[in-house]
């Protein structure tokens, strides 16, 4: 007796392809406003720490634009599995960015709990 499998749907990952570089093109949105600010770094004179920060703001774009082309690439040779992965890390900086944010707003609200500014 001849089973025949029924081949997985790429349906899915075509999907959160294409939803997930559109959440990262929204974000190039938001990089934009702050590409413009992130000058405002030399205010206080030209350092090394503005010109790693100015970079550091102004080469983001890098990151989706090339996780999007490996993970179109992956899809495109069948590679499913890759191809999530890769999309899924152009988020990378910004959870990264969300982890900093919330320790450091914890670890404040530890300090002023243990040593009152009063």
């Amino acid at each position: 007796m001849e089973t025949e499998l029924k081949p997985t749907s790429r349906r899915p990952v075509l999907i959160w392809l294409i939803v997930s570089q559109l959440l990262a093109a929204a974000s190039l949105l938001f990089w934009l406003v702050m590409a413009g600010l992130s000058v405002m770094a030399f205010d206080s004179g030209v350092s090394t720490e503005a010109w790693v920060f100015v970079i550091a703001v102004w080469s983001y774009p890098i990151w989706p634009i090339v996780f999007a082309i490996t993970s179109w690439i992956a899809y495109a040779r069948k590679k499913d599995r890759l191809a999530g992965v890769l999309t899924t890390l152009t988020f990378l900086p910004i959870l990264l960015l969300l982890v900093v944010m919330v320790v450091g707003n914890l670890w404040f609200m530890y300090q002023l709990q243990t040593n009152p500014p009063f």
